[in-house]
């Protein structure tokens, strides 16, 4: 079986305003996880307004496949968190994981989906917003094009990968 380690950190987030922010994540791809959490959350970061929000998230996950179909990514959802204690979808975003082995600094442009102007509007004085309801809208890019959407900040991490019997399957790295 072809194998890949991945070992990192979910860096930081900017760019979303506002940043009370926590994400959430999930590995998406056809590949089985031999060791290590497919999904979790990092931490709550309440920084002054407008400075970046950093978790030191880590990630560590032992992945194995016999075919490269499906190749991993995880699928980022950005939550606001505001004074009254209310969480909001502030975007979402994918990273494909690398196919080559080192260390890799990657970076996520986020987006949400736009509303109509009285959507957006009480968006912005009440809260809430638009959300998607399921996630295969950030694997499927033919489902993603059909989403109408606006870009929100940008998520960033740094991952170490490791492959094992690449060559042996035909993937080059």
């Amino acid at each position: 079986m072809a194998e890949i380690f991945v070992s990192g950190i979910i860096s930081s987030a900017e760019g979303f305003g506002d940043n009370r922010l926590s994400i959430r994540y999930q590995l998406s791809g056809g590949w089985r996880v031999v060791q290590g959490e497919a999904e979790g959350q990092t931490q709550t970061d309440c920084p002054s307004v407008f400075e970046s929000a950093f978790f030191g998230h880590p990630i560590d996950l032992h992945l194995a496949t016999s075919s490269i179909q499906g190749w991993p990514r995880l699928l980022l959802q950005v939550w606001h968190h505001d004074a009254y204690g209310r969480q909001e979808i502030a975007g979402y975003g994918t990273i494909l994981l690398p196919t080559s082995p080192g260390k890799h600094v990657l970076t996520a442009g986020c987006w949400r989906p736009k509303g109509s102007w009285r959507e957006e509007l009480m968006h912005r004085i009440v809260g809430g917003g638009l959300q998607l309801t399921s996630l295969s809208a950030l694997e499927d890019p033919t489902i993603r094009e059909k989403i109408v959407s606006v870009s929100t900040g940008t998520v960033k991490c740094e991952l170490n990968i490791i492959t094992k019997n690449f060559q042996r399957y035909g993937i080059l790295s």
